[in-house]
């Protein structure tokens, strides 16, 4: 059984830092692409970011570029997002998704976690 099990969220004063990790079980991702996205309460789904199977090629959502940061380790089958001076409309559940069947930035992968909070408070 394919698993994706986000970590890392919690409550953070704006300009405060968090890293949400994603262990992968169940199949290797090493081969695939990978991304994390996040949805607030009573809006869609949105992109976050996205990076290549071999990690090489990353990409960002324009409101995120400069402050986040996606990385992964295939040997520990783990996506991570590195997210620093945080902003209040960064709250949001943020989900981590393996596998994209078509363009990164949209939310059409094979995969999904059932995703972790983060909080940033004013």
């Amino acid at each position: 059984q394919v698993q994706l099990v986000e970590s890392g969220g919690g409550l953070v004063q704006a300009g405060g830092s968090l890293r949400l990790s994603c262990a992968a079980s169940g199949r290797t991702f090493s081969r695939s692409a990978m991304g994390w996205f996040r949805q607030a309460p009573g809006k869609e789904r949105e992109f976050v970011a996205a990076i290549s199977w071999d990690g090489t090629v990353t990409s960002y959502a324009v409101s995120v570029k400069g402050r986040f940061t996606i990385s992964r380790d295939n040997a520990m089958n783990t996506l991570f997002l590195q997210m620093n001076s945080l902003k209040f409309e960064d709250t949001a559940a943020y989900y981590c998704a393996a596998d994209p069947r078509r363009n990164w930035a949209v939310a059409e992968y094979s995969y999904w976690g059932q995703g972790t909070q983060v909080t940033v408070s004013s």
